[in-house]
């Protein structure tokens, strides 16, 4: 090498930093490529991302095939400004080369090319797989070597090398994942798969029809009342009861008995023989679950009941997507008929009306981990039943009480202007 003239010595030198450059951002690029993502293209036939996958599967020879290119260019690199050192200034020279090499490295050859392949993995990566596969077939032995020992020192503090399975990511790990998608997934839809996975943290009775809110068909009433409420029924679906709601006999179809009731010849038995068996669902199911028990079920509505069997309401598929994809209606007034807007801002709310209808309809900061309704809301803050006219600050909002009803609020006045204290009148 000392035959070299000076000048091919600087051409060796800026084409080796040049080299460390390529492993250094390679490196960078192929270890921060999405996973995912690289699955993907690798099977929609991407070739550079099927070669990068392939690196991938053995990451230790990777990493060793990188670092032993990058660790011997760099050495030859220091050799080299070490030459030129003592031919330009002497022994005094070397330290001053060193310097210079390490701040050359550094920027050119670490800190650019990594920033670089960390912004765009994949511009380097899928290139330089076509390079390191070859590459690595030919310089095997020695890495095989070098991983032999890098593999006995891992595996004596019980690290397996070959363990790659911590891809997988959690619940909040592919929550935060939607989330910060961005543009690539549209708004609407980043919801709906959130939605989608907050459906186990959400009880069927979270979102059930109360039981003092189920319209069903009684039995003990007269067969010209039964069909009189069967003609005027917005529903498709509807429970049947015999002698009150806790002894219900199952759920009708109304197609069922169409054809018996306009001919006018329907009667209770028939009624009782058209009956589905009831769908009986414990009130501590996750709405995940239930969805998946309708489908393998082929139900649509379910009773729900609570520990002793007592029916505490119904819930349908229906309100179930719509845990999902949101209402299915746009106005406040329509998808919620118990919230009436007033010309001066306020809204006239029904004391059964559900807390979380309102939270995500009208988008007011309510407390959706206690009660489930207004009433239970205002009488679980008072600990007490209100006479009408009594006014009262809940969570911020001013709320009047104008009707009340044995032992529940029917009827409320709520402005939506949060104040800072809070405090009844």
């Amino acid at each position: 090498m000392s035959n070299l003239s000076t000048s091919l010595l600087f051409a060796i030198l800026a084409l080796l930093i040049m080299l460390s450059a390529l492993f250094s951002g390679s490196e960078t690029a192929l270890m921060t490529l999405n996973r995912y993502r690289l699955k993907h293209l690798s099977k929609a036939g991407d070739l550079g991302a099927r070669k990068a996958s392939r690196l991938l599967e053995r990451p230790d020879r990777l990493i060793g095939l990188i670092l032993l290119g990058n660790n011997l260019v760099n050495i030859l690199a220091s050799s080299i400004a070490t030459i030129i050192a003592l031919r330009l200034g002497g022994e005094a020279a070397i330290a001053i080369a060193a310097g210079l090499l390490t701040l050359v490295i550094l920027i050119f050859a670490e800190v650019t090319p990594k920033t670089l392949a960390a912004l765009h993995p994949e511009r380097l990566a899928f290139p330089a797989a076509f390079v390191y596969i070859p590459l690595l077939k030919l310089a095997y032995p020695l890495v095989w070597l070098v991983n032999f020992f890098a593999n006995g020192l891992l595996k004596g503090l019980g690290v397996s090398p070959e363990g790659n399975g911590g891809q997988a990511l959690s619940k909040e790990e592919l929550r935060t994942v939607v989330a910060e998608a961005g543009a690539l997934i549209p708004l609407k839809h980043q919801k709906m798969l959130i939605n989608i996975l907050d459906l186990e943290k959400i009880r069927v009775e979270e979102i059930m029809i109360p039981r003092n809110e189920v319209d069903g068909i009684d039995l003990e009433n007269g067969e010209e009342a039964i069909n009189r409420q069967l003609q005027d029924s917005p529903y498709t679906l509807m429970p049947v009861f015999d002698g009150g709601i806790d002894n219900i006999v199952g759920m009708l179809h109304l197609r069922n008995v169409m054809r018996p009731l306009a001919h006018g010849n329907l009667n209770k038995q028939q009624i009782r023989n058209l009956c589905d068996p009831p769908y009986f669902i414990p009130e501590g199911t996750s709405l995940n679950t239930q969805l998946i028990n309708f489908q393998r079920n082929r139900r649509r509505v379910g009773v729900v009941v609570d520990e002793y069997g007592d029916l505490l309401g119904l819930i349908t598929l229906s309100d179930l997507l719509e845990e999902i994809v949101g209402e299915f209606t746009t106005d406040p007034s329509d998808s919620a008929p118990d919230i009436q807007p007033q010309d001066d801002g306020s809204y006239l709310i029904a004391g059964n009306a559900n807390v979380k209808e309102l939270v995500h309809s009208l988008h007011w900061n309510l407390p959706l981990d206690g009660p489930r309704t207004i009433n239970g809301l205002i009488t679980e803050y008072l600990e007490a039943i209100p006479e009408p006219g009594t006014s009262l600050l809940l969570e911020g909002y001013q709320v009047e009480i104008l009707q009340t009803h044995g032992n529940a609020v029917k009827l409320v006045r709520f402005f939506p202007q949060k104040r800072k204290s809070a405090g009844i009148a």
